[in-house]
């Protein structure tokens, strides 16, 4: 199937000089007890469906005991390459790094932790070799995480999938397919807290998502906490979106509004009823709510500063320190 869709596909449509194939990229933080397992899994995967591939590990900031291993899988297989952050700069960052050094025309993002089984890849490339998306989401038919993770996972999604405008997704997941050429469209350097998913949203709306069987998780517990996930959240829908500045404009003339309404009650009481409104706890609670929302909307324009302040030092979404291939190489 994959070599009919070689002889079929328009050549010269990404001019980028891509070779045919898949690039596996795998953002690698600590995952020393599943590592082995994953690449062996996509390898086997790779082999059934008889298309050349190369699996890019990169290293975001990990232990230097999953850096040995990494390089020792590296420099035995010449279809492996070891990428190593100088730091942990997120999943994102790291995914980033793979995605530019990719050399195949479609690339496979997929965990550490053997979540998302790479027997799966075939189901969220075949969108992708049959022309009818850019961008291919393997959303899980039962997620095997907890109750905790799953719905503040499914909040943080729908947000950025409202935010980011990719409505065409029914959900947005790490395990994801994408024409590699896309990469053009987010070539200049982003700053630091970019999201791969408002990247891909830049540069097409051909999106679809497909089911795909979602496993245990055989080693170690998940790196995402629910700080992490708000943290993400704010990050893309800041730093890809003028959202929240709407929010905070449209809150500022309710409240306006609301003032408004409140003040002329208290001026015009006196003239009807002959009386004044008394009260202390209501005077300080009309100050309060106001003052939270003037430090909400001043909280929202510093992300946006902040932003603007890390572009303008030009500072990196990752530092590659080093790099290993097969010693043939």
């Amino acid at each position: 199937t994959c070599r009919h869709y070689q002889g079929q596909r328009k050549l010269g449509f990404w001019q980028d000089g891509l070779m045919f194939g898949v690039s596996i990229v795998i953002p690698v933080f600590n995952s020393t007890e599943s590592l082995i397992a994953v690449v062996h899994a996509c390898q086997q995967t790779m082999l059934q469906i008889q298309m050349d591939y190369e699996i890019l590990l990169v290293d975001d900031g990990s232990s230097k005991v999953t850096w040995h291993t990494i390089s020792g899988i590296a420099k035995s297989d010449p279809k492996v390459t070891g990428v190593r952050l100088g730091r942990n700069y997120g999943q994102h960052s790291a995914l980033l790094a793979g995605v530019r050094a990719a050399k195949y025309e479609y690339v496979i993002t997929i965990d550490d932790d053997l979540q998302n089984p790479p027997d799966q890849i075939p189901v969220v490339l075949e969108p992708l070799l049959k022309g009818s998306a850019d961008v291919v989401y393997g959303v899980p038919m039962e997620t095997a995480h907890s109750g905790w993770r799953r719905l503040s996972g499914k909040w943080v999604r729908g947000l950025l999938t409202k935010a980011l405008g990719v409505q065409e997704a029914a959900d947005l997941s790490s395990f994801r397919g994408f024409k590699t050429g896309l990469r053009q469209g987010f070539a200049v350097n982003l700053g630091p807290g970019v999201s791969l998913d408002a990247l891909l949203a830049w540069t097409t709306n051909q999106f679809t998502a497909v089911p795909v069987r979602h496993a245990e998780r055989q080693h170690g517990s998940s790196n995402y906490s629910l700080k992490k996930l708000f943290r993400f959240a704010l990050d893309t829908v800041t730093g890809y979106t003028t959202v929240p500045l709407r929010i905070v404009s449209v809150l500022g003339f309710v409240t306006a509004g609301f003032g408004f309404l409140l003040m002329s009650f208290f001026v015009l009481l006196p003239f009807f009823q002959g009386i004044s409104v008394q009260g202390f706890p209501f005077l300080a609670s009309t100050i309060i709510l106001f003052a939270g929302i003037q430090l909400i909307t001043l909280g929202v324009v510093g992300e946006y500063l902040s932003r603007m302040h890390f572009r303008v030092m030009n500072k990196p979404e990752y530092f590659v320190i080093e790099t290993v291939a097969h010693d043939s190489l």
